[in-house]
């Protein structure tokens, strides 16, 4: 049996594998991710998989802005143990499902060769993928040598930092290569980092019947956005070098502030989001970016500001030794979909860049469509064509099966 026909054997409980995992919620914020992790690990185990299961301590998942996280590990050993130890990661915490569906976020409602719910494209869906992955690989073990080690972590959407750069911090993977959850049709080597700052403008509150007598935070906050918007616009002038990341971005995310109507305004909040291309230094357009808020703030008018890091996730760059294992995940995705899948970069950030920061070569790659739109990924109606999730447990397994043949083309 090959290893294609080992997955399509296995396919009605891959598809129940990832249906059980769309209909338990996982919602990040406010990342109570522990359920969710009791439920794959239960699903994992049915399937004869052991897992691990390793829970964050609560002072640090509280202190990264998560309730509950617990980490799952599986390792399956193949031969003497001696080849490469390649990681498969994915995440099952996901953003809130907000409004517009046509179906439940949670109901894994199979629509048009499609699962639709929150999390089914990013990245409940790599959860099969992976598991099935190694279950076909286990199948057709012959002439393999090294390991696969499954990393199923919940805090993505928050960083990573106590999903996998824990598990790495800990000493808890022996991995030398990973694969981190993506899309079917483009192999992706870079991507983007991010900066998420909080700006805090700090005047004075008065009575709207004697304006003067306040400072206005919400005023002074006027010409701050009219000055990040003017960089969003300069920013778009720039273009990375690598194909599909595009122009550095920046958004005003959110804006909080005031007390009542008939007060003047003397704290206003602001969330911003600006995204690095890999051609940027994170520290300087961090630098950059405080910069130019502090110059834009009017002098004279008794409001300060503070700027306040949130997050500051590195973007990923073209790591050594990746190359190998995009090839091979290229080769074989066109051979299994008909249609060449490239080598590209991607706008997002992700945690494939802890991987990276551990020196390990790392590319995503996963199921999904063309593109994050295409899949409605953090918008309603997310979905996964059970076709590209079929072929993309083929395409990683072919893959993996290529890099524990110690770099022989794998024509399982």
């Amino acid at each position: 049996m090959t290893i294609r026909d080992t997955v399509e054997a296995n396919w009605p409980r891959e598809l129940a594998l990832l249906n059980a995992l769309v209909r338990s919620p996982s919602d990040n914020p406010p990342g109570d991710c522990a359920p969710f992790a009791a439920v794959a690990a239960t699903n994992l185990e049915t399937l004869g998989l052991a897992v691990e299961r390793h829970p964050v301590p609560d002072a640090l998942v509280r202190a990264n802005g998560l309730t509950s996280v617990t980490n799952l590990i599986v390792r399956r050993t193949f031969g003497s143990g001696g080849g490469p130890v390649v990681a498969l990661n994915a995440h099952g915490d996901v953003v809130p499902p907000g409004d517009g569906w046509t179906v439940d976020p949670y109901g894994a409602v199979e629509r048009g060769g499609a699962v639709y719910g929150r999390g089914s494209a990013a990245s409940k869906s790599d959860f099969a993928t992976y598991a099935f992955a190694l279950l076909a690989l286990e199948a057709n073990a012959d002439g393999l040598d090294g390991a696969v080690e499954l990393h199923f972590t919940c805090d993505e959407e928050a960083g990573g930092l106590v999903g996998p750069k824990w598990l790495i911090d800990q000493g808890l993977t022996r991995a030398t290569h990973a694969i981190c959850a993506g899309f079917s049709y483009a192999v992706t080597t870079a991507h983007n980092g991010c900066l998420h700052l909080e700006v805090t403008l700090t005047g004075r509150q008065a009575h709207a019947a004697n304006t003067a007598a306040g400072r206005d935070a919400l005023e002074a906050a006027v010409p701050v956005l009219s000055a990040i918007y003017a960089e969003r616009r300069r920013l778009a002038t720039r273009v990375s070098n690598i194909g599909g990341i595009g122009s550095p971005q920046i958004t005003v995310g959110t804006i909080a502030g005031g007390i009542n109507t008939n007060v003047v305004p003397d704290r206003v909040v602001l969330r911003i989001d600006r995204r690095i291309v890999p051609e940027e230094d994170g520290d300087a357009v961090e630098r950059e970016l405080v910069a130019l808020i502090e110059h834009a703030v009017p002098s004279g008018q008794g409001v300060s500001v503070a700027c306040r890091r949130i997050l500051l996730a590195a973007p990923l760059r073209s790591t050594p030794g990746a190359g190998d294992l995009a090839r091979s995940l290229s080769r074989h995705a066109e051979r299994v979909l008909g249609v060449r899948a490239p080598e590209a970069g991607a706008p997002l950030y992700t945690d494939a860049r802890h991987y990276a920061a551990a020196g390990m070569p790392v590319v995503l790659y996963g199921a999904g469509p063309r593109t994050i739109a295409e899949a409605n990924a953090h918008a309603a109606d997310e979905h996964v064509l059970l076709a590209d999730l079929k072929a993309a447990t083929v395409i990683v397994a072919l893959a993996v099966a290529d890099m524990l043949s110690r770099g022989t083309p794998c024509g399982r």
